[in-house]
C-alpha cells in the first residue's frame, strides 16, 4: 500500500468538503487505478485516482456517474492523472452475500433475494438506456437503500461508444459474441445489454460456486494461459462450463443463459424473475 500522492491534494480537499477531516484507507491499486476510503465526522467517501492509461477512463467513468440518476461525483486533473469522490457505497457486495452458500451454511433465502436485487438494478441500468459492460461478482452492493452498482468505467448509453478500443473486461464473463468482436473487429467495440445479461448469470453462477463458470482445464487451456487464447476459445464456445452444480435448481436457470445464443438470451428483468422462481 502506499502513500495519498500529494499533487491530489485537491482530492482530498473534496472529500474533506463532504465528510469533514478525514482518515484514509487504501482499498485496490492495480494497473495505474487506485481507490481510496475517506472517513470523517460527516461521513464517509471513495476517491479513485487514475495515471496512466488509467486516467482516461477514471475520467470516463467520472462522466458515467454525472450522468446517472442516484450517484453524485465531484472530478478533478492533477499532474499524474484524474480524480473523482463520490459518496462510499456501504454493505456487502454479491460476493460477500453468498459466502454462507459457498461454504454450505445457512439457508439460501438471503442470497436468493441478493441476487433478485442484483437483477432488479441492472434491468432498471438498461431500461434507463444503459449498457454496464463490467458485471463481477463485486459490482452490485447490497445497501439499505438497494443495489448499487460499481465501476462503471465500461458503461455507455446505447447509442454512444466512448472509447476507441476495447478489449474486454473480466475475461471469464465475457460473451462469445463480444469474445469474438473483440478477437475480429472492427474496433471500437460496443457493450451491449445482452453480454451484460451474460456477464450477470456468469456473476450469480461465481458467487454460488466460487469458480468462474467455465472450466478451462476441460477445454485443454492452462489456467494461467494467455488471456487471447482463452478468448478465442470462448469466441468460438470451446469452452464449457463447470459442472459442479450445488444449487441446481437456480444453477439450471443460469445455465439456460449462459449456454443461449444471443438473439435468445433473456433480458435482465426477464432473468430477474426466472432467478426469482428458483428454489431456495
Amino acid at each position: 500500500m502506499g502513500e495519498f500522492p500529494p499533487d491530489a491534494a485537491a482530492a482530498l480537499t473534496a472529500a474533506e468538503a463532504a465528510c469533514g477531516p478525514v482518515e484514509l484507507e487504501e482499498i485496490s491499486d492495480r494497473r495505474g487505478s487506485a481507490v481510496w476510503r475517506a472517513s470523517g465526522p460527516r461521513g464517509v467517501v471513495g476517491i479513485k485516482l487514475g495515471t496512466g492509461e488509467a486516467a482516461e477512463v477514471t475520467a470516463r467513468e467520472a462522466s458515467v456517474l454525472d450522468r446517472l440518476p442516484g450517484y453524485t461525483v465531484t472530478v478533478g486533473r492533477f499532474d499524474g492523472g484524474v480524480w473523482f469522490v463520490t459518496p462510499w457505497l456501504a454493505g456487502p457486495s454479491t460476493w460477500d452475500v453468498f459466502r454462507p452458500v459457498r461454504k454450505g451454511e445457512g439457508r439460501r433465502d438471503d442470497a436468493l433475494a441478493a441476487a433478485v436485487a442484483l437483477c432488479r438494478a441492472v434491468a432498471e441500468l438498461h431500461a434507463d438506456g444503459w449498457v454496464h459492460g463490467d458485471l463481477q461478482p463485486q459490482h452490485g452492493i447490497h445497501t439499505d437503500d438497494g443495489v448499487r452498482l460499481l465501476d462503471f468505467a465500461w458503461s455507455r448509453q446505447l447509442g454512444s461508444t466512448p472509447w476507441r478500443t476495447f478489449d474486454g473486461t473480466m475475461i471469464h464473463l465475457t460473451a462469445p459474441e463480444l469474445a469474438a468482436r473483440i478477437v475480429d473487429g472492427p474496433q471500437p467495440v460496443g457493450t451491449t445489454q445482452t453480454a451484460d445479461v451474460h456477464a450477470l448469470a456468469g456473476t450469480l453462477w461465481t458467487c454460488v460456486t466460487g469458480r468462474w463458470p467455465l472450466d478451462y482445464e476441460a477445454a485443454g487451456l492452462v489456467g494461467d494461459g494467455p488471456v487471447e487464447e482463452k478468448r478465442r476459445a470462448i469466441a468460438r464456445r470451446a469452452v464449457p462450463l463447470t459442472t459442479a452444480l450445488p444449487w441446481p435448481s437456480l444453477q439450471a436457470r443460469l445455465r439456460y443463459v449462459l449456454l443461449a445464443d444471443p438473439d435468445d438470451r433473456p433480458t435482465a428483468a426477464e432473468l430477474t424473475e426466472l432467478v426469482r422462481a428458483a428454489d431456495a
